[in-house]
């Protein structure tokens, strides 16, 4: 009996020598961690990214900047031209740069079309339609919307 105590014991200290593989789920980061996904942006799309209601979170993320430039700007329009009026160059109420040189008027310019093309192209089509994106989409859509809000961060007004 003492034999198979002594045996088990010798089991028992060697198995806890043994390391098991690290379960994948612990090591594996968030892919809005991978993709450094606003943190704004998480707040209003995770959930749902998360429950695999990608063009709906694509959706909720560029509502959130819609809201976002219509809160900074005070305009009352929404969309395309709400990011018209927004950034135009003659008179913004968002000066994305001093606008003192034609580069910083150009670029100004150049984000008024970007902001606007992104409610046009990527946002009304998901309010307006059931839409069905992959993932890696979705990831691109949440990534883009980032970009603009860190953007819209750095604003000089």
């Amino acid at each position: 009996m003492n034999d198979a105590l002594e045996g088990f014991e010798r089991i028992v200290r060697r198995a806890g020598t043994l390391s098991l593989p690290a379960d994948e789920d612990d090591t594996a980061t968030h892919p809005f961690d991978e993709r450094n996904i606003h943190a704004e942006i998480g707040k209003v799309s995770r959930k749902l990214f998360d429950d695999g209601h990608y063009s709906q979170a694509t959706f909720e993320a560029f509502k959130y900047l819609d809201r976002k430039v219509k809160k900074l700007s005070k305009i009352r329009d929404s969309g395309h031209k709400l990011m018209m009026a927004a950034f135009a160059e003659a008179s913004p109420k968002i000066k994305l740069t001093a606008l003192s040189t034609e580069s910083e008027k150009d670029e100004q310019m150049g984000y008024k079309f970007i902001f606007a093309g992104a409610m046009s192209a990527i946002r009304n089509p998901r309010g307006h339609e059931i839409l069905t994106d992959p993932i890696d989409l979705c990831l691109d859509h949440l990534s883009f919307a980032s970009v603009l809000l860190r953007r819209l961060e750095k604003t000089k007004s």
